[in-house]
């Protein structure tokens, strides 16, 4: 009988973020996946190692991810990613992918997971803390109230129309476009505030799209207020 795969959410960085199911199944796992070329630069697994240090005996299986857009390179790596994570469910063996934040969104992970599903292999998705919520209870902020929007938007790619939607907005993931993204703000004088490494080392907070700095690290997220606010 095949394995199982469990997509584990290890939270955005504090060790104590993670849900009391993702560390049961991943002390149980037999062999633990991660989004990288090896575990010593992988922050998915620096966290979970830092919630369950004896993970460390474990067998560790590196798929690493190519950090780009091309789609038929990408769909190239998440069939290699596929095709290993397989070999190894073949035998029998339980599987715990790690990933950052919430399997759910923006991860990697859900190639895999929908490939391997659709095999028939088990899988399963273990739901980890969002990066955003844990964004909005660093800076003490609200993503939604009342009848409010919250919209989530990749900041890599153009962010425009959804800038021009009413409520609150999430840019995720907007590292290498910083720049642009930074001068798109203030040229829209919205609100806007920062957060890099979020729960990690060298975690910073900034205040205001003018302190933002033109690059930042990968781990980095936005929230902008809603823009019926801005007189608050």
């Amino acid at each position: 009988m095949a394995g199982k795969i469990y997509g584990i959410g290890v939270g955005p960085g504090d060790p104590e973020l993670m849900t009391l199911k993702g560390l049961k199944l991943l002390k149980a796992a037999d062999v633990i996946a991660i989004p990288a070329a090896d575990k010593e630069s992988c922050t998915a697994y620096r966290i979970a190692r830092g919630a369950a240090p004896e993970i460390e005996d474990k067998e560790i299986l590196c798929v690493d991810f190519p950090m780009i857009k091309d789609p038929e390179a990408l769909k190239a790596s998440h069939e290699r990613a596929a095709l290993a994570l397989a070999e190894i469910l073949d035998t029998g063996r339980t599987v715990a992918f790690l990933t950052l934040g919430d399997p759910t969104v923006y991860s990697t992970y859900f190639y895999v997971h929908k490939k391997l599903s659709a095999r028939g292999y088990e899988a399963e998705i273990v739901n980890g803390t969002p990066s955003f919520c844990a964004v909005a209870a660093r800076l003490s902020a609200s993503l939604g109230e009342g009848a409010g929007a919250v919209h989530i938007l990749p900041g890599s790619y153009p962010i425009e129309e959804g800038l021009a939607l009413t409520g609150t907005k999430v840019l995720m993931k907007s590292g290498r476009q910083l720049g642009s993204v930074k001068a798109l703000l203030m040229a829209r004088g919205e609100r806007a505030l920062m957060v890099e490494n979020c729960g990690l080392d060298k975690e910073r907070v900034y205040v205001g799209a003018e302190n933002f700095p033109e690059q930042a690290s990968y781990y980095s997220l936005i929230l902008v207020e809603d823009g019926k606010n801005k007189d608050d």
